[in-house]
Protein backbone atom coordinates (compact mmCIF):
# COMPACT_ATOMS: atom_id res chain seq x y z
CA UNK A 1 0.00 0.00 0.00
CA UNK A 2 1.24 3.76 -0.87
CA UNK A 3 2.48 5.75 1.84
CA UNK A 4 0.45 9.01 2.13
CA UNK A 5 2.58 12.14 1.12
CA UNK A 6 0.92 14.73 3.81
CA UNK A 7 3.60 16.80 4.97
CA UNK A 8 4.01 16.97 8.81
CA UNK A 9 4.66 19.59 10.87
CA UNK A 10 8.38 20.08 11.30
CA UNK A 11 8.87 19.31 15.08
CA UNK A 12 12.11 21.52 15.48
CA UNK A 13 10.30 24.01 13.20
CA UNK A 14 6.98 24.16 15.80
CA UNK A 15 3.78 25.90 14.25
CA UNK A 16 3.06 29.12 12.91
CA UNK A 17 3.74 31.94 14.97
CA UNK A 18 0.17 33.99 15.70
CA UNK A 19 2.78 36.62 15.28
CA UNK A 20 3.08 35.78 11.96
CA UNK A 21 -0.13 34.69 11.41
CA UNK A 22 -1.58 38.51 12.50
CA UNK A 23 1.07 40.78 10.75
CA UNK A 24 -0.40 39.12 7.26
CA UNK A 25 -3.58 41.18 8.03
CA UNK A 26 -1.57 44.38 8.06
CA UNK A 27 -3.03 47.01 5.50
CA UNK A 28 -2.43 50.33 4.25
CA UNK A 29 -5.30 53.08 4.64
CA UNK A 30 -5.10 56.36 3.55
CA UNK A 31 -6.94 59.16 5.74
CA UNK A 32 -6.71 63.34 5.03
CA UNK A 33 -4.35 62.62 2.65
CA UNK A 34 -1.48 60.88 5.20
CA UNK A 35 -0.67 57.09 4.51
CA UNK A 36 -1.02 54.66 7.68
CA UNK A 37 -0.71 51.03 8.54
CA UNK A 38 -3.07 49.44 10.12
CA UNK A 39 -3.02 46.25 12.17
CA UNK A 40 -5.69 44.20 13.68
CA UNK A 41 -5.51 43.07 17.13
CA UNK A 42 -7.69 40.36 18.27
CA UNK A 43 -9.02 40.43 21.96
CA UNK A 44 -6.60 37.46 23.19
CA UNK A 45 -3.81 39.08 22.11
CA UNK A 46 -4.44 42.33 23.97
CA UNK A 47 -2.46 41.80 27.26
CA UNK A 48 -2.04 45.71 28.14
CA UNK A 49 -4.06 48.62 28.53
CA UNK A 50 -3.33 51.98 26.26
CA UNK A 51 -5.16 55.21 26.32
CA UNK A 52 -6.92 55.43 22.52
CA UNK A 53 -5.88 59.22 21.12
CA UNK A 54 -9.76 58.88 19.27
CA UNK A 55 -11.36 59.25 22.36
CA UNK A 56 -8.94 59.63 25.48
CA UNK A 57 -10.56 56.70 27.14
CA UNK A 58 -8.89 53.70 27.77
CA UNK A 59 -8.94 50.61 25.19
CA UNK A 60 -8.77 47.63 28.11
CA UNK A 61 -7.18 44.45 28.51
CA UNK A 62 -9.02 42.30 26.22
CA UNK A 63 -10.92 44.33 23.60
CA UNK A 64 -9.93 43.74 19.92
CA UNK A 65 -8.33 46.87 18.70
CA UNK A 66 -5.92 48.27 16.03
CA UNK A 67 -2.54 49.80 16.11
CA UNK A 68 -1.67 52.25 13.41
CA UNK A 69 1.63 53.68 12.56
CA UNK A 70 2.60 56.21 9.54
CA UNK A 71 3.41 54.32 6.50
CA UNK A 72 4.97 57.60 4.72
CA UNK A 73 7.03 59.56 8.04
CA UNK A 74 9.90 61.49 6.75
CA UNK A 75 11.84 60.19 9.50
CA UNK A 76 11.92 56.22 8.45
CA UNK A 77 10.40 52.89 9.93
CA UNK A 78 12.24 53.42 13.31
CA UNK A 79 10.77 56.39 14.07
CA UNK A 80 7.10 55.83 12.48
CA UNK A 81 7.02 52.19 14.37
CA UNK A 82 8.19 53.84 17.92
CA UNK A 83 4.97 56.44 17.52
CA UNK A 84 2.30 53.93 17.12
CA UNK A 85 -0.60 54.25 18.74
CA UNK A 86 -3.45 51.74 19.95
CA UNK A 87 -7.16 52.88 18.60
CA UNK A 88 -10.11 51.42 19.26
CA UNK A 89 -11.73 50.13 16.02
CA UNK A 90 -14.78 52.47 16.14
CA UNK A 91 -12.89 55.59 17.12
CA UNK A 92 -10.02 54.60 13.53
CA UNK A 93 -13.52 54.22 11.55
CA UNK A 94 -14.71 57.64 12.85
CA UNK A 95 -11.41 59.62 12.90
Amino acid sequence: MPRSRKRRPDPGRGDESLDRLIAGWKRTEIKRGVEWTVQPISAPQAQKEYLCPGCGRTVAVGTAHLVIWRADGVLGDAADLAARRHWHTHCWRIA
